[in-house]
């Protein structure tokens, strides 16, 4: 086990992980799975519903380098064990609460892909107290489109049905930029328990935080890509209501950014922390 060095009360300096630690944690009545990489400031990010914290392996493996990386799969998902409680994005918030406080971190930068964006933002503003700022990769803060309801309404029926080998094998498969991705993210969505996926889905039917963007004093990345013309759109309405936003379209990727553009995604992550840090 590597050596972890404690220096309260600032905590965003003070983790020292020479290798990947990998660990599961107790919170909030459920076994969280968790892995921890770099040291600097702390960036933790958030899956969307089927696949796991394995989709952000090339952050993981990249950001490291300069900051303290934290990824973790949602309760109900990838080695995290499934939930009694209903998976809201309120009680994500309190799991990323408490993994924060088990590694005695005050506060982080929240990156969310997908619909983990929409988490992302509920943490902003629901915790803005342990928030630095925030990454949306593709994030919503509604469902406003006709097409993107329909789409999820499909996942939630598909995961109620029990067809998580298919949604698992579907999702993979478009998030892979190689076979070893496609077989690497299989393995852990296809654990992914059908109820609490079902949850995690039907939840984002009907969260809108809209509203309340304009509330939020956060800076906030937002990156998109420059062949998803589905999620532009609710880039451009974060970026409107986000006083301190930046809006970014990486050309030649649909929706798989983690993945199938991680150079870019990493370079902007990378250059966005370190403004905020005053760093060059």
């Amino acid at each position: 086990m590597n050596k972890i060095l404690l220096s309260p009360p600032n905590y965003e300096h003070v983790f020292y992980w020479e290798d990947l630690f990998m660990a599961h944690v107790e919170v909030n009545g459920v076994s969280l799975h968790y892995e921890i990489r770099g040291n600097g400031t702390p960036l933790i990010l958030i899956h969307p519903p089927v696949l796991s914290s394995a989709n952000f392996h090339y952050q993981l493996d990249e950001l490291a380098k300069y900051f303290t990386v934290i990824v973790f799969d949602i309760r109900g998902h990838g080695k995290s064990q499934p939930s009694v409680q209903a998976v809201t994005y309120p009680l994500i918030v309190e799991d990323i609460k408490g993994l924060l406080n088990h590694l005695h971190i005050e506060k982080a930068f929240v990156c969310g892909y997908s619909v983990g964006g929409s988490i992302a933002l509920e943490f902003l503003l629901t915790a803005p107290e342990r928030s630095l700022g925030a990454i949306l990769v593709g994030g919503i803060s509604e469902v406003n489109s006709r097409r993107l309801r329909n789409l999820i309404s499909l996942a939630v029926a598909l995961a109620g049905a029990g067809a998580i080998p298919a949604l698992a094998c579907s999702i993979s498969w478009s998030n892979s930029d190689t076979m070893e991705t496609f077989w690497e993210l299989l393995k852990d969505a296809k654990k992914a328990d059908k109820r609490n996926a079902e949850q995690y889905y039907r939840y984002s039917l009907t969260y809108n935080c809209t509203d309340q963007l304009r509330t939020i004093p956060f800076p906030v990345l937002l990156v998109y890509g420059g062949d998803d013309t589905q999620f532009q759109s609710y880039g451009r309405l974060i970026r409107d209501n986000v006083a301190h936003s930046e809006f970014v379209l990486i050309p030649n990727v649909k929706h798989q950014i983690p993945t199938k553009k991680h150079a870019e995604l990493n370079r902007l992550i990378k250059q966005f922390i370190l403004k905020q840090k005053g760093q060059n």
